[in-house]
C-alpha cells in the first residue's frame, strides 16, 4: 500500500485543540499538509488555525463533540467540501477520569466510553467512505492501557481496551475487502499533555501519568510516520514497551509491581477537590497548550520509538537490537534539556 507524502495530504485531526492532537496538527501543517482540525472548544481551535496560517499553512476548524456521530460526520463532510478528499484521519480525542471503580458513577462510565471508544468508532465510520475511495491512513491514538490497565482507571482502561478490539476486527474486514486503507493503533505511555490538568479526579490530588513521562512530540512523530508508512501499531516510549513486555511475560509480575507503586506514582502533592473544573462533559476554556505541567520530568525523545521509525536498522543490525532491548527494559531516553 502506497501512502502519499505529507506535503500532498489532506489530514483530519479529531481532538486537536491541545496536547497530542495540536502538536500533530502543527507538524503536519509545517510539512505542507492541508489540515482540518476539530475539538469541542472553539477557542482552542481558532488559536490553532491562526498559528498554522501565520506560519504559511492551510487549516480549517470544525467544532464537534466526537460522542455525537452526526457531528463527527460533519468533520469529514467539511474536509471534503473544503479540500476535495481525506488522505489521513487521526483520532486523538479523549477524556480521563481518576477514580476507583466503586467511586465511578454510571454516568461517568457512560461518558468516558462515549468519548474514548464510540468517538473512535464514529471517526472511522465517517472517514472510511472517503479513505476507501482514494486510499489513505486511519490512525487511532489509544494508550498502552489498551493492553494493560492501571488502578484508578477502570473507565479509561475499558475504553482503551475497546479501541484495541474494534481496530483488530476492522483491520481484518478491510484487508478481506481489499480496501486501500492502512489502520494504525498508536499506544503511548504517559505523555506530558494538559490531559492530566483537565481530568476529573476523585483521589484528592491532581493526577500525573505514571513516570517516566514523554513530551507530546514523541507521539506526533509516530503519527506523521504512520501517515506515510502503513504500520499495524506503534508503542510510544520505551517505558511503555517495557510495561507491555512485562505484561506479556508475566501478568502476575505486572500486578505485583502496580500493587506496590501503582497508586502513588499517579498522584502529585497538589490538592484537588472533586468539584475542580474538568473537561469530562464540557471543554475547559483557555487551555490550548501542547504540553502539560510536567516538562521538567518529561523526555523529549524515545530511543525505542525512534527504532520503530527505522525498521531496517531495527531488524538487521546488532546495534539496533541492543538499543531496542535496552529501551524496552530500562526506558532509556534523552531527557528534556531545559
Amino acid at each position: 500500500m502506497q501512502l502519499k507524502p505529507i506535503e500532498e495530504q489532506v489530514v483530519v485531526i479529531a481532538g486537536a485543540s491541545s496536547g497530542i492532537g495540536r502538536e500533530a496538527a502543527l507538524r503536519f501543517a509545517r510539512q505542507g499538509a492541508k489540515v482540518v482540525v476539530s475539538a469541542r472548544g472553539d477557542e482552542g481551535l481558532q488559536s490553532l488555525v491562526e498559528e498554522i496560517r501565520s506560519g504559511g499553512g492551510q487549516a480549517t476548524a470544525v467544532v464537534a463533540d466526537v460522542a455525537r456521530y452526526e457531528q463527527v460526520k460533519a468533520i469529514a463532510d467539511k474536509a471534503v467540501a473544503e479540500y476535495g478528499r481525506i488522505d489521513t484521519w487521526v483520532h486523538a480525542a479523549g477524556v480521563l477520569l481518576f477514580a476507583g471503580f466503586e467511586d465511578t458513577t454510571p454516568e461517568e462510565f457512560e461518558r468516558v466510553i462515549q468519548v474514548n471508544l464510540l468517538g473512535q468508532m464514529y471517526g472511522a465510520k465517517a472517514a472510511l467512505p472517503h479513505l476507501k475511495s482514494t486510499g489513505g491512513a486511519l490512525i487511532h491514538i489509544s494508550s498502552i492501557e489498551a493492553r494493560r490497565s492501571f488502578p484508578l482507571h477502570s473507565a479509561y482502561a475499558a475504553s482503551k481496551h475497546g479501541i484495541d478490539g474494534f481496530i483488530e476486527a476492522l483491520r481484518l474486514e478491510l484487508r478481506h475487502d481489499g480496501a486501500p486503507v492502512s489502520v494504525t493503533q498508536i499506544m503511548p505511555a504517559a505523555i506530558n499533555t494538559p490531559l492530566f490538568s483537565k481530568a476529573r479526579t476523585k483521589v484528592g490530588v491532581k493526577p500525573v501519568g505514571a513516570l517516566p513521562i514523554y513530551q507530546p512530540g514523541t507521539v506526533a512523530q509516530a503519527i506523521l510516520y504512520a501517515a506515510q508508512h502503513p504500520v499495524r501499531e506503534m508503542i510510544v516510549g520505551g517505558a511503555g514497551k517495557g510495561i507491555l513486555a512485562t505484561q506479556w511475560m508475566s501478568p502476575r509480575m505486572m500486578d505485583a509491581a502496580l500493587l506496590r507503586v501503582g497508586w502513588w506514582i499517579q498522584k502529585t502533592r497538589e490538592r484537588r477537590s472533586p468539584d475542580h473544573p474538568d473537561n469530562l462533559q464540557e471543554p475547559i476554556r483557555g487551555d490550548d497548550r501542547t504540553t502539560g505541567d510536567f516538562s521538567r520530568w518529561a523526555f523529549r525523545h524515545s530511543l525505542y520509538t525512534w527504532m520503530q521509525r527505522h525498521p531496517v536498522i531495527k531488524r538487521t543490525t546488532l546495534i539496533g537490537t541492543a538499543v531496542t532491548t535496552a529501551a524496552m527494559l530500562a526506558g532509556r531516553n534523552e531527557p528534556n534539556k531545559r
